[in-house]
């Protein structure tokens, strides 16, 4: 269940990110919003196996999980990338 609100949480950043992009500018900052969303996703994504660690896991039964977390948002952004590019 955590993975499944994580991911959420990783779609609503996304939406933020292409809203925030598409209010300083047309079609390019869409493509901008996607572009930013990446990077910051990758930092809460490796926060959230960080804290997973910290909790008793090790790194090699998190990262799985990490690549899961972090591969779900990041192929719709560059879904969105793709179309509005």
């Amino acid at each position: 269940m955590h993975t499944v609100i994580v991911v959420g949480g990783g779609l609503a950043l996304l939406l933020a990110c292409v809203l925030l992009g598409h209010a300083w500018g047309a079609t390019p900052g869409v493509v901008t919003g996607a572009k930013a969303f990446v990077p910051l996703w990758l930092l809460a994504a490796f926060i959230n196996m960080w804290v997973g660690t910290t909790h008793g896991y090790s790194w090699s039964e998190e990262f799985p999980i990490f690549l899961g977390i972090f591969a779900a948002p990041t192929i719709i952004a560059g879904l969105v990338w793709w179309k509005w590019a």
